[in-house]
């Protein structure tokens, strides 16, 4: 746990967060447009050589997790990025992202991060139920609109994570340390909470 009177929470308190996102694959344009609105600075990752690139937090978007988790090893930015995460670095994953998150999705091999203590299940809702909108409590945040699309949700969370939101039973969003993941789409709602919450990590 860091403490709150931490040299490094307190220096860097004011200071512009450097965000990077992932771009190889997915809807990654509107988290770089409400990061950039909170004052982030913002960073694309497309191949190996952009994580020469500073930045202290990442961003997985949402997307085909398979594409991005093939597209991430080809890129040789799988294993630097998951040493980066398992060391602290704060990551938002959305959906897709969320599924890259996950130690274990039911009934398929996405081979992503596997460092957040979930059991995802992807397409959970199905056709008819894939895409729609609500409001729902997300941990200390109180209600925030929630767009769904395609969307996966978490089957377990395990020991070492913590649940910080459910919708019709179903968790959709949990935490585990500097990691959250989301079954929804922060991003295509204006309210900027949960990504305001990311950047105090």
């Amino acid at each position: 746990m860091i403490l709150a009177n931490s040299p490094t929470i307190t220096s860097n308190a004011s200071a512009p967060k450097t965000v990077a996102v992932l771009a190889v694959q997915g809807a990654f344009l509107e988290h770089r447009l409400m990061l950039e609105k909170l004052g982030a600075r913002v960073i694309e990752l497309r191949q190996a050589r952009d994580l020469e690139q500073s930045f202290d937090r990442l961003v997985l978007p949402g997307g085909e997790s398979t594409v991005q988790a093939k597209l991430l090893k080809e890129q040789n930015m799988l294993e630097p990025l998951r040493e980066r995460i398992a060391c602290g670095m704060p990551v938002l994953g959305t959906c897709a992202g969320l599924i890259l998150l996950a130690k274990n999705v039911e009934g398929n091999e996405v081979n992503g991060f596997g460092t957040l203590d979930v059991t995802v299940k992807r397409n959970a809702y199905g056709r008819q139920l894939g895409s729609f909108h609500c409001d729902a409590d997300f941990g200390d945040l109180g209600a925030v609109p929630m767009t769904f699309i395609r969307a996966p949700y978490i089957a377990e969370v395990g020991s070492n994570a913590e649940t910080l939101a459910t919708v019709d039973g179903h968790v959709v969003a949990a935490r585990q340390g500097n990691q959250i993941g989301t079954s929804f789409h922060p991003e295509l709602d204006s309210d900027t909470r949960i990504h305001q919450l990311f950047l105090n990590l």
